[in-house]
């Protein structure tokens, strides 16, 4: 049996929840899309809208295999591995089992630890709250950062000089204050349109 199957067959993960949705932010907004949401979380945002997901022993380990399974079931072309925080677990079982079956895999990370797994689509969003690793900056092909006060834009505008030219880079308003930020950000988009706007629209839309 080769290694990476015997891997598969036995790698478990902490799942605090799994969901069939639409894509509510940054490049792939509007797009269906199936969520695995794992348990575990070091970084520690203050307005963090999923503080439950923090505590991994909180959460029931579910195969890898189990996960593919429920994202080839729901007929979504795409895997969204988020949390808490991914990057805190070697990821290269649970991608290979959904590249398996021919899903697209999409990881939603702030970078903290060096990313494991096989990519299709890699969106890097860092938090203040802890440093990222360097080796995120050339993997990422998305940046997407969370606009919550003024002095994030010159923070997001040096996250913007380490990642690949080619990257996508967006600023989205922090849901709470979002009246208060987004007239900030489309200004500053106006002025620096390299950026583009990112919103929560599956929040105005209701859905998880």
């Amino acid at each position: 049996m080769p290694e990476i199957t015997r891997t598969i067959q036995q790698a478990t993960l902490p799942l605090m929840e799994d969901f069939y949705t639409i894509q509510g932010e940054g490049y792939y907004q509007g797009s269906a899309a199936y969520f695995l949401r794992l348990g575990g979380c070091d970084v520690g945002c203050v307005w963090c809208d999923v503080k439950e997901s923090w505590d991994a022993a909180a959460h029931p380990q579910v195969a890898v295999q189990e996960m593919a399974s429920r994202v080839k079931k729901s007929g979504s072309p795409i895997a969204v591995i988020t949390g808490g925080e991914p990057v805190m677990y070697d990821l290269t079982a649970l991608t290979a089992a959904i590249k398996s079956e021919s899903i697209r895999t999409h990881i939603e990370t702030s970078g903290v630890y060096p990313l494991t797994g096989m990519w299709d689509w890699v969106c890097f969003s860092p938090k203040k709250f802890k440093a990222p690793d360097a080796s995120i900056f050339n993997r990422a092909d998305e940046l997407k950062v969370i606009v919550y006060n003024k002095s994030d834009f010159e923070w997001a505008e040096s996250f913007a000089a380490k990642v690949r030219p080619a990257c996508q880079l967006y600023l989205q308003p922090e849901w709470s204050k979002e009246k208060e930020m987004l007239p900030q950000i489309i200004e500053y988009v106006k002025a620096h349109p390299q950026w583009q706007i990112s919103l929560q629209v599956h929040k105005y839309m209701n859905i998880p």
